[in-house]
C-alpha cells in the first residue's frame, strides 16, 4: 500500500474530543481508533505499581498519563508499553516517556525482574522472556481499567496499544509482534535494537525504527535486517553520526527529531491522525537525521 492510500485511509474521527465514535478499517493496521488525536498537550501524571509482587517474575510499573486537577485528563487514550535497555529503568527514560503522556498517550513502562539496573540476579539471555511480561502487562491494564474504584478505569483505550523500547527494550518489543499476537498491538517503535526469534509474525502492524549509524553496541546493520524483516508498513530514522541512545536525552541535538517523530507516528497509528503522518518526513528533515518509508510489502 502506498503512502497516499495508507493516509487515505486513516482517517480521524469526525467528533471533537475523546468521544467515542464508529471506527474505521485500515488495511495495514486493522481497527484504528475513533478518538480525535488531542490538539493541545496535557499535565502529566505518574504512578508506580507492582504487577504480581509474590510470584517469581514481579514487575514494577511505572505508568505515566494524561493528567487535570491532580488525577487522569476526561477522555480515553490508547496505551504505549516502553521497555527499558539493559541495566536501565524505567524513569531513566522519562524525557520521551512524559512528554508521549503529554501528548495524549498512557505510558506504561515495566522495570524487567533480571534485566533492571541493580536486578538481584541479572542476565542478558531474560530478554526472550520479556516480550510475555510486557503482555502480563497489559492484561493487568485490562483489569486496572474495568475496576471501577482504580483511577485509570475506563481512561485506557486498550483496542489501541503500542509497543516501544530502547536497546534489549526494542527486542522485546519486536518479539511481543510474535504469530498470533492481539490485533490490538497496533504499532511499534525499535529505537537501537532488533529482531528476536519469531518477530514480526501474526497480525501486521506498522514499525518504526529508530537508530544512531555510528552505534557500537547494537550495530546500524542489526537495526536495517530487523526493518528488512518487517512485513508491514515500516519506517527508518537513522541519527547520523550518533551513538547507542544519547539523542534520548532532552536537549542533546537528535532529541527534537526522535520526539516529533516518534510522537507523530503515535499520533498516526494509534489516533488515525492523518496529519501526523503526512508531518513524518518533516520531522526527521534536519542535518542529523535522515528518513525512508516503506509500503506494506
Amino acid at each position: 500500500m502506498g503512502a497516499r492510500r495508507l493516509v487515505a485511509v486513516l482517517v480521524t474521527a469526525l467528533l471533537a474530543g475523546c468521544a467515542p465514535a464508529t471506527a474505521t478499517i485500515d488495511e495495514a493496521t486493522g481497527p484504528v481508533s475513533a478518538r480525535r488525536a488531542p490538539e493541545g498537550s496535557y499535565a502529566v501524571g505518574v504512578r508506580t505499581l507492582t504487577l504480581d509482587p509474590r510470584s517469581a517474575r514481579p514487575l514494577p510499573v511505572t505508568i505515566w498519563f494524561p493528567a487535570s486537577a491532580d488525577r487522569v485528563a476526561a477522555g480515553r487514550f490508547p496505551v504505549v508499553v516502553y521497555s527499558h535497555g539493559l541495566g536501565s529503568r524505567p524513569d531513566l527514560h522519562a524525557g520521551l516517556t512524559t512528554r508521549w503522556a503529554a501528548a495524549g498517550f498512557v505510558v506504561a513502562a515495566p522495570a524487567y525482574p533480571h534485566t533492571r539496573q541493580a536486578a538481584a540476579h541479572f542476565t542478558r539471555a531474560d530478554v526472550r522472556n520479556q516480550p510475555a511480561d510486557a503482555w502480563r502487562l497489559v492484561r493487568h491494564l485490562g483489569r486496572l481499567d474495568r475496576n471501577r474504584e482504580d483511577p485509570l478505569a475506563g481512561h485506557l483505550d486498550l483496542t489501541s496499544v503500542a509497543a516501544a523500547g530502547h536497546s534489549a527494550g526494542g527486542f522485546t518489543t519486536s518479539g511481543m509482534f510474535s504469530e498470533g499476537h492481539p490485533a490490538r498491538l497496533r504499532a511499534g517503535i525499535v529505537i537501537a535494537g532488533g529482531g528476536l526469534p519469531g518477530s514480526f509474525a501474526g497480525p501486521v502492524a506498522p514499525v518504526l525504527f529508530v537508530h544512531g549509524t555510528a552505534d557500537a553496541v547494537v550495530p546500524l546493520t542489526v537495526g536495517r535486517a530487523a526493518y528488512g524483516r518487517t512485513p508491514g508498513l515500516a519506517a527508518f530514522l537513522s541519527l547520523l553520526g550518533q551513538d547507542h541512545g544519547a539523542y534520548l536525552t532532552p536537549g542533546h541535538p537528535g532529541f527534537a527529531p526522535v520526539l516529533a517523530t516518534t510522537t507523530d507516528f503515535l499520533r498516526w497509528t494509534l489516533y488515525g491522525d492523518k496529519a501526523a503522518g503526512a508531518r513524518l518526513p518533516a520531522d526527521a528533515r534536519t542535518p542529523l537525521t535522515r528518513y525512508e518509508f516503506r509500503p506494506a510489502q
